[in-house]
């Protein structure tokens, strides 16, 4: 017989709230009481467990984007640019000939008609 497991009901339970917080696998540990290797044997034995504890990480990415989806659903304008700036501002870049200053310049367009031979 080898020595009981830190495996138990209390110490799954104690990871699985670390991890819904957004915890790592060290910091979960931690938490715990246990180390990383008896998590990654535990780990390797089990996979459900293993498959369980990626999907709690997810917990605060998921409610962050409840948030925000909540927000713009009630018309928060301030949050909807951000998420704009966010979404499509990493991916723009405004800059003029070699990366300086944009310059901008007025032009002027007249529409004629072919048909007017008064000018």
């Amino acid at each position: 017989m080898g020595r009981p497991t830190k495996m138990t009901p209390d110490t799954i339970a104690k990871l699985e709230h670390a991890y819904l917080k957004g915890c790592t696998d060290a910091e979960a540990c931690f938490y715990a009481d246990i180390s990383l290797t008896t998590l990654y044997n535990y780990c390797e034995k089990h996979e459900d467990f293993r498959d369980r504890k990626e999907l709690l990480k997810q917990n605060p990415l998921f409610k962050a984007r409840d948030v925000l989806l909540n927000a713009l659903e009630n018309g928060d304008v301030n949050t909807a640019n951000k998420l704009i700036d966010r979404k499509e501002g990493s991916k723009l870049q405004v800059g003029g000939i070699g990366g300086g200053p944009v310059r901008i310049q007025a032009v002027e367009y007249a529409i004629t008609d072919p048909e007017d031979t008064s000018s």
